[in-house]
């Protein structure tokens, strides 16, 4: 592992991207469900089906819970993988009720720890889902990390190709200020230099970050 300065990579991405004001959503709530469509997705496709749920007014947790599984899946069609998706809301909305009787206010209540390891339990959440819960909608000081976040680490040589999500996420918490705003705008900046130059074909020569690729080393697909 390079002795890389994160809070150097973070400045520059700042620089270049302007604050990144993420993530986009109204309510907690808003920004649970779009942490859960997100999964396997780009957020245009997100965006789509969040607005058919606010159109048809199901965009709350009673409304929801309410909805019939099948229409709830139409709604969010243009997500992707909208069956399982729905599946997985509505465990999403299971857990909220069994263990805060609804209320995301007293779910966020909870330590990072003891929340996260309540997320991890639910049908359909992972890590990513369950940080992006967390630190967004709940405001907890928990880094996100993504196939963004994976591809800029090892594509410079920060960390390796088998690094892990833990691993990953320990790398930034360690070596950045516990600090909220810069958790969230960090990710948010990997995000967009992940979405406009670190594609799986990477435009390296146009990237922000150029200048910290190292001297030598491949930029295979990862």
């Amino acid at each position: 592992m390079s002795n890389v300065n994160l809070l150097q990579i973070y400045q520059t991405l700042f620089e270049y991207f302007g604050h990144r004001h993420w993530w986009p959503g109204d309510t907690p709530f808003e920004i649970c469900v779009g942490a859960i469509l997100t999964q396997n997705t780009n957020w245009k496709n997100v965006k789509r089906a969040i607005q058919n749920l606010k159109d048809a007014r199901v965009l709350s947790y009673q409304a929801m819970r309410d909805t019939p599984m099948e229409k709830l899946a139409e709604l969010i069609r243009p997500s992707g993988y909208f069956n399982q998706k729905a599946k997985k809301l509505k465990a999403f909305l299971d857990f909220l009720s069994e263990e805060y009787r609804g209320s995301l206010s007293r779910m966020f209540r909870e330590s990072t720890p003891i929340l996260r390891k309540k997320l991890l339990t639910v049908k359909g959440i992972g890590p990513e889902t369950a940080d992006s819960i967390l630190l967004y909608a709940g405001n907890h000081k928990i880094f996100v990390v993504d196939l963004y976040t994976y591809r800029v680490v090892t594509r410079h040589g920060w960390m390796p190709e088998e690094t892990s999500y833990d691993e990953l996420q320990e790398f930034f918490q360690s070596a950045i200020p516990d600090d909220l705003a810069l958790y969230n705008d960090f990710h948010a900046q990997l995000v967009g230099v992940g979405a406009h130059f670190c594609r799986k074909t990477p435009r390296c020569e146009e990237c922000p970050l150029k200048l910290f690729l190292p001297d030598s080393g491949s930029l295979e697909e990862a």
